[in-house]
């Protein structure tokens, strides 16, 4: 499934690219219903594909809602980090075209079904240019008003959601749920816990690692947030998440294993259901922070979503702070953070839609 991505697939379907410059493409890459939430008679699916600045292929999902005319409000979505777009950002991708507008759920390049060598690779850049790209395509589709375009970021997408607003006008308005700032999570751990002593040693052990891999000729996987045992000594795997969840598994990791690990939202293509990230993945977050301009948004607004008891909670709160008004901060009372990936009697879909109905006018 990893080798069936971008151009090896629009050639095997025979897909045709337009004169534009970045090769947009809506063709039918196949409508078979492989998501991990029902479809829904009230939109219509396509899968389709279309370039980004770097030249990455990505695929995609469109729903446009039935028996609408007129060009419409239109949003792109992504994320979690290390999910495909049949997972949550496919279930609010339909759910927000359900309610009127043109939605498009991307995986990010080198995911997925998205194009870009080596597989399961990450970047604070790339995956930022994928959000504008996703634009791009919305932008010229027929049935979209292009000056009424915004984004969704779910998890550890929200940074590039946030980072792609801070430079991209076109985004109106910008909306995250259950965010993760990836750069700080990875260069700094769990509520900035890591020591400048730990600190230098991943470093080191990310250094080390590309000469394993420049001499072995593939990339080795690892963990994308490196952990340290009792010993203080780096711990290394092959896995994001385990076979078999442990009989004393921290709570945050058994709200991650219920979802990818799960029918509940096990996908064979997802990073975190099947397997791990290339092991030298945090160079790119250790060089580049998320939305150091997120003051730029404004006057553009911000909406950050949290559940009252995600242990991510944190990271809305700063943002928060730190960005410039409109703003909004919606925490969701009784929720954790995995409880916003799916469950559709927490995730606050009347207030997205009022939201994004308000500003995107």
């Amino acid at each position: 499934m990893l080798k069936l991505t971008g151009l090896g697939i629009a050639a095997m379907t025979g897909a045709m690219t337009t004169g534009s410059a970045f090769a947009q493409r809506q063709e039918s890459l196949g409508d078979k219903w492989d998501k991990t939430f029902p479809k829904s008679s009230r939109v219509n699916h396509t899968k389709v594909v279309f370039k980004n600045r770097y030249g990455i292929t990505l695929a995609a999902d469109l729903y446009q809602p039935k028996g609408t005319r007129g060009k419409l409000a239109a949003l792109a979505v992504s994320g979690p980090f290390g999910a495909v777009k049949e997972q949550s950002s496919g279930l609010y991708a339909q759910t927000m075209a359900e309610r009127g507008f043109i939605t498009l759920a991307f995986d990010p390049s080198y995911t997925g079904e998205s194009g870009g060598e080596p597989r399961n690779v990450a970047s604070a850049d790339i995956n930022t240019e994928d959000f504008s790209a996703a634009v791009d395509f919305l932008g010229l589709h027929p049935n979209v008003d292009r000056n009424r375009i915004g984004v969704i970021g779910i998890c550890g997408l929200s940074g590039m959601a946030l980072t792609a607003a801070s430079s991209d006008s076109r985004i109106k308005a910008v909306a995250t749920a259950s965010m993760y700032d990836m750069s700080r999570s990875i260069s700094r751990g769990y509520k900035d816990g890591y020591t400048l002593e730990q600190r230098h040693k991943i470093i080191d052990y990310l250094s080390q690692q590309r000469w394993v891999d420049a001499e072995n000729g593939r990339y080795g996987l690892g963990y994308h947030e490196v952990p340290f045992d009792a010993n203080g000594n780096i711990v290394k795997g092959q896995r994001v998440l385990p076979e078999t969840l442990p009989s004393n598994a921290d709570p945050v990791l058994a709200a991650f294993f219920d979802y990818y690990r799960t029918p509940r939202g096990f996908h064979p293509r997802s990073i975190n259901s099947t397997t791990a990230w290339t092991a030298t993945t945090p160079v790119s977050f250790f060089g580049f922070p998320m939305y150091a301009n997120v003051g730029m948004i404004s006057p553009r607004p911000i909406l950050l979503i949290a559940g009252e008891n995600a242990h991510s909670r944190y990271y809305s709160e700063d943002v928060y702070k730190g960005a410039s008004d409109p703003k909004e901060l919606l925490i969701v009372p009784g929720a954790d953070h995995v409880d916003l990936y799916d469950q559709a009697d927490k995730i606050p879909f009347d207030r997205l839609t009022a939201y994004f109905n308000r500003h995107l006018v």
